[in-house]
């Protein structure tokens, strides 16, 4: 028993191994928490903070692949439809004030099919 244990183990420790580096899963629940700092500026304007800008940057890091930018446009979309005062102009320049290139616009009508 204790063998076809070890055994289990060592499987899994290969398969873990074989998974291409870089390969990531985006879960909305990240997206979430990278955005929550923004929350107020996405729905008073103003100016970012330094944390919103620094959760802009780790999603635009998360997402390398086409379907991981994909899987977080979704997410980004789903997070916008949250709040009913959000404020589309300021979702939109989001990423230009804090400086980082998103391949999407933060918006709760963007079509996320890229």
């Amino acid at each position: 028993m204790k063998s076809i244990i070890a055994s289990v183990f060592v499987i899994l420790a290969f398969i873990q191994l074989m998974v291409e580096p870089g390969q990531a899963v985006i879960t909305c629940e990240q997206v979430d928490s990278a955005l929550a700092p923004c929350v107020s500026y996405l729905t008073q304007g103003g100016e970012p903070s330094t944390l919103c800008c620094n959760g802009v940057r780790s999603i635009k890091e998360m997402a390398q692949k086409p379907e991981d930018k994909r899987d977080e446009c979704n997410c980004m979309k789903e997070a916008a439809n949250k709040y009913s005062n959000l404020r589309d102009e300021a979702a939109q320049a989001l990423p230009d004030k804090c400086g980082v290139k998103i391949d999407f616009p933060v918006s709760r009508h963007i079509n996320c099919a890229l």
